[in-house]
């Protein structure tokens, strides 16, 4: 009876007081962190994609690599930027973020001429500092707040997918009035607003192991320059072997898909053993699952869906952008009602519903062809709808299942979400590329998202025992727990 009191009581709590029981000014920080930090993540991409590939002549393999290079590199940092959030100011780490990913309008305006794709590249890695915020903007926000509020706030914090909003209707009509390369410079004025904020009200209270300081910065600067190698190994081997002419571009280009296995096994490799016993972890494989296909599928459909409107429909740049605007912002601004209702109802049910949603909008988008042009976007928005059910859903679980290491296992699921959607950009380009239409990579996505919803209903009894916000202290992770007391 006292346990139906207390549920029923913290239920009548407005969304206002929750608010007030933590940092309010640093949750808006963090937030801000991440808005911003996304909208420079995805400038090559629904912001002024269209604009580049038209002035560079890109086929749609390349499109797609070119919005979906800044992807893989965000992911990959994410876990290092967690690790880090372990032994180091998180305040710190997000100016480093917003002072690099100020780098690439800075040059495209300093340098004369058209630059060419692999410049394009470059300057896209150093946008994927700005995706990589989410690894320290959401442990910060939430560690100012009590467990039972996490769904909530980490929602709203990680509502900074808004970002994605400004790229479609802010910089497509500036690069239609001033040129791609003038619009760009739009992101430094959002990214310094942040940089202000952040120093004045950021507040970083996670658990912190200063012994890990060195070591973390190894790893953070290790998989960098190894992951920039790599793609552009890699890339360059392509291209060599499709002048040869001897193999199917498009098989070629397959080989692009390789990059995250490569450069998050690398990454992973240097991580300290404590850290990747997470991967030997049941539920830890399965959150990476999911959050690939939840944020994967934002993420990369926020990246290429302008391209998907505007060869399929025809959509001009202009429109294509502020139609991705508003998928973008249904997304974002479901993610903290997610959170929300996985804290009235619980996390598990409402994956088990987004993932559900998921594959039925995706399977019903195979036919996007044949489909009404209203009909076929309107699937378009509940697909975008359920992938930000989805994402407030995860990240209510994750700090109940690891309350001790939310940073490392936020950096690695929040890298998953990211490497998926690496593999979805990628998997949409070559499909369109080599079938001449997007439908067998809605199928196969349907297919991801109905293979991880029978994981999920296996699973959902043993969860449920520990996805309860009243719990503190619950974790199967005896090595992280042990390695924090000693």
């Amino acid at each position: 009876m006292d346990l139906q009191k207390k549920k029923k009581e913290e239920k009548e709590i407005s969304l206002i007081e929750a608010l007030k029981s933590g940092n309010w000014k640093n949750l808006i920080a963090m937030f801000l962190y991440f808005d911003t930090g996304f909208t420079a993540w995805l400038l090559f991409g629904p912001a002024l994609g269209i604009f580049i590939s038209q002035e560079l002549n890109l086929k749609p393999a390349y499109e797609f690599f070119m919005a979906g290079v800044p992807l893989l590199i965000a992911a990959i940092l994410r876990i290092p930027f967690g690790y880090m959030l372990q032994a180091i100011n998180g305040k710190w780490i997000a100016v480093m973020g917003i002072l690099i990913s100020m780098i690439p309008p800075i040059y495209l305006n300093i340098r004369n001429g058209t630059p060419t794709l692999e410049e394009i590249i470059i300057l896209g890695s150093f946008l994927a500092f700005g995706g990589a915020s989410f690894a320290v903007a959401l442990p910060m926000a939430g560690s100012t707040y009590p467990k039972k509020y996490q769904g909530i706030v980490l929602g709203i914090a990680a509502a900074g997918n808004l970002g994605a909003v400004l790229d479609g209707l802010i910089f497509p009509p500036l690069a239609k009035m001033f040129g791609w390369k003038l619009a760009s410079l739009a992101a430094i004025a959002f990214l310094l607003i942040t940089l202000v904020l952040v120093l004045a009200w950021g507040e970083d209270r996670t658990a912190k192991k200063p012994e890990l300081k060195k070591h973390s910065i190894f790893v953070f600067v290790s998989s960098y320059f190894f992951t920039l190698i790599i793609v552009f190994g890699l890339y360059f081997i392509v291209n060599w072997l499709i002048n040869q002419g001897q193999i199917s571009p498009v098989k070629l280009k397959t080989m692009l898909l390789i990059l995250p296995f490569i450069s998050g096994g690398f990454t992973l490799f240097i991580l300290p053993k404590v850290y990747r016993v997470l991967l030997r972890e049941r539920d830890m494989l399965k959150f990476i699952l999911i959050y690939s296909i939840t944020f994967g599928g934002f993420v990369g459909m926020s990246a290429g869906v302008a391209f998907i409107l505007k060869k399929t429909y025809g959509f001009s740049p202009v429109t294509a952008g502020t139609m991705m605007s508003l998928l973008a912002l249904t997304g974002a601004l479901i993610r903290p009602v997610g959170g929300y209702i996985a804290d009235k109802i619980g996390g598990v049910k409402v994956l088990m519903l987004s993932l559900t949603l998921i594959s039925i909008f995706n399977f019903s988008l195979a036919f996007t062809s044949y489909l009404p042009q209203v009909l076929g976007i309107s699937l378009l928005f509940g697909l975008f709808a359920s992938y930000g059910l989805g994402n407030g859903a995860t990240f209510q679980l994750v700090p109940l299942r690891w309350p001790l290491a939310t940073g490392i296992t936020t950096g690695i699921i929040g890298s998953a979400g990211g490497l998926g959607g690496f593999i979805l950009s990628q998997t949409f380009g070559l499909i369109k590329e080599g079938t001449g239409s997007f439908d067998l990579a809605y199928i196969i996505f349907g297919f991801v998202a109905l293979f991880a919803l029978t994981g999920l209903i296996i699973l959902q009894k043993e969860w449920n025992e520990w996805a309860i916000a009243d719990s503190t202290e619950t974790t199967a992770l005896g090595d992280i727990k042990q390695e924090s007391k000693n």
